[in-house]
């Protein structure tokens, strides 16, 4: 507890720091928010500085950013200059999607890099091995986007098995319950959503969980690899334990720790490659979101979404440390 308790007070100053620097970059890159609202509406300078003045843009650096923070610890992160929204209530719109895409391709890597990880482990050095590493590797070199727009033309285009855009059908009707397309459409027990909900996820999960499915299974074959030529292995064996219990009980288990650290890295990585995998698949989710807010230069969204990235992903580390504790109880956190 006392660790944990250390670790959620150093939260804070890491937040901090993400606001400081998130808003200054925001605030010093060219172009001006409020000329970009007007663009194109005849609007005269008077109405441009009116509008700069209600927003609290004419107003020193220093104090806006106190401003901000102190709205930002009530809970009011503004309003999206372009969305005419609140940016919180943005965020938890699009965030559904997103999570839901990054636990779809999460799913989808590690079922892929466990069982091809052991393969390769146990069977090292033979023909199986040499394939499952060049495969590996050919899976890390090759950029998500490519991967993406490669299954749009391939499946969704030439194919026609998948949809290649959008999470949802038009025409599909899905009552809303938590915002999580799957969860609602079992909820409701509304099958055909399901499949229409599955169909589409299918593709961006798939391009966004590839790389991680690459790096896991990697770090699994050299992670196993390390563990089982150790004594307490030889042991086991020597024994007379079933091989499939000294694999599960003695070395996949002792091999974890690594894998748990990259997994709890990548899940950072795909919440950060979803605003790439989204975007070319225009899946609504967060990703998206900061897109179109950079692109406006809306940056009381673009501050909102990156703060709320980052909690996201400080709470995965701490997870993850959490973690090394239930899988080798030798750990202890000081």
């Amino acid at each position: 507890m006392r660790y944990l308790l250390r670790r959620l007070v150093l939260i804070i100053p890491v937040l901090f720091g993400v606001s400081v620097i998130v808003f200054t970059i925001m605030h010093v890159i060219p172009g001006d928010p409020v000329r970009l609202m007007f663009a194109g509406t005849g609007a005269s300078a008077e109405q441009v500085q009116a509008m700069r003045h209600s927003l609290g843009l004419d107003r020193p650096l220093p104090v806006q950013y106190v401003n901000y923070v102190a709205r930002a610890m009530r809970g009011d992160f503004g309003q999206s200059i372009h969305f005419k929204q609140p940016v919180l209530e943005l965020i938890l719109e699009r965030m559904p999607a997103t999570i839901e895409l990054t636990l779809a391709s999460f799913i989808i890597a590690l079922a892929v890099a466990f069982p091809i990880g052991i393969l390769s482990a146990l069977k090292r050095y033979t023909f199986i091995d040499h394939i499952v590493m060049t495969g590996a590797t050919l899976g890390i070199s090759l950029p998500t986007f490519w991967i993406g727009i490669l299954l749009i033309m391939l499946v969704a285009v030439n194919l026609g098995w998948l949809p290649g855009f959008g999470r949802i059908e038009y025409a599909v009707h899905l009552q809303r319950i938590t915002g999580f397309h799957v969860m609602d459409s079992l909820l409701t027990w509304n099958i055909p959503a399901l499949k229409d909900t599955l169909a589409h996820l299918a593709l961006p999960a798939l391009a966004l969980g590839t790389a991680t499915a690459t790096f896991s299974t990697r770090l699994i074959r050299s992670s196993m690899l390390e563990v089982i030529s150790q004594d307490y292995v030889v042991t086991a064996r020597a024994k007379g334990l079933r091989e499939r219990v000294v694999i599960a009980r003695h070395v996949l288990r002792n091999a974890l720790i690594p894998v748990v650290t990259l997994i709890g890295v990548q899940i950072g990585s795909l919440l950060g490659g979803a605003v790439v995998t989204e975007t070319i698949f225009a899946w609504p989710g967060i990703g998206r979101l900061v897109i179109q807010a950079i692109y406006n230069r809306d940056f009381l969204l673009v501050q909102g979404v990156v703060l709320f990235f980052a909690l996201i992903r400080v709470t995965i580390n701490l997870l993850t440390d959490v973690l090394y504790v239930w899988i080798d109880p030798r750990i202890s956190h000081v």
